[in-house]
């Protein structure tokens, strides 16, 4: 087993030898041996354990790569196993996503029955509408759209003095987009991620521009957890002898 100083680990990963003791005091990499003089002598396992942290970062982000790593570690194979499998679930979750953007970005910016058979989608400049008529436009119930506020995927302004819903373009290009989306059988949660992808880039066309950057976000991501699952398994192989193998 080879000797190594916490320089030397430094030098080899390219960080900072501040860092490493921070992974050791996290609990990222094991317990380092002391010299008489109080020295840390590190070895090949902080160096497989060290590796494995620095490639599950940009696979799943340092929250979830830390879990991982204290697992490893502290010998919980299994706790550290279903972690990995969250984030791989989680990128799957991403992709379904981005899938239901591409749809509903789609059917929205081309002619929906709504406007062929006379009814315009709604105009910038266009006055706030209430909710039984954008109820009304949708086809579904006031109840309905106030449910999806409640899920946080309508966001409507409250009028000062009544307090009766105000339902401005971007509000009712908002519930259009959600329409489409139940109709296909998304649950809410997902809808409410959808839409607020939406409001962050600005509108559908906005977003549209933005997709092919979204889908190549997630094929790094993907990427970078095969790295890091081979990173991993090295770490498990170095510190769990013929656990990962049987």
């Amino acid at each position: 087993m080879n000797r190594l100083r916490p320089s030397d680990l430094a030098h080899r990963h390219q960080v900072s030898t501040q860092a490493i003791r921070n992974y050791e005091r996290d609990g990222f990499i094991p317990l380092a041996e002391r010299t008489a003089a109080g020295y840390r002598i590190y070895t090949d396992e902080h160096a497989a354990a060290l590796a494995a942290y620095l490639a599950l970062v940009p696979a799943h982000g340092y929250a979830r790569s830390g879990r991982i790593m204290r697992a490893i570690v502290g010998g919980d194979l299994d706790a550290a196993m279903r972690v990995v499998d969250e984030g791989h679930a989680q990128l799957l979750r991403d992709r379904e996503t981005l899938d239901a953007v591409k749809v509903a970005i789609g059917d929205l910016t081309s002619e929906s029955p709504d406007h062929s058979a006379g009814t315009p989608p709604p105009r910038h400049d266009a006055p706030p509408r209430t909710i039984r008529v954008v109820a009304h436009r949708l086809g579904v119930t006031p109840a309905t759209l106030r449910n999806w506020e409640r899920a946080g995927i309508l966001v409507p302004e409250r009028d000062s003095g009544s307090g009766h819903r105000l339902f401005h373009p971007d509000d009712v290009r908002d519930a259009e987009l959600a329409h489409l989306l139940r109709r296909g059988s998304y649950p809410l949660e997902h809808i409410t991620t959808v839409v607020q992808e939406v409001r962050r880039a600005g509108g559908t066309t906005a977003l549209a521009g933005a997709l092919a950057s979204w889908q190549a976000k997630l094929t790094d991501r993907g990427v970078a957890m095969l790295h890091a699952s081979a990173a991993l398994a090295t770490c498990v192989d170095v510190l769990r002898p013929g656990v990962s193998r049987g």
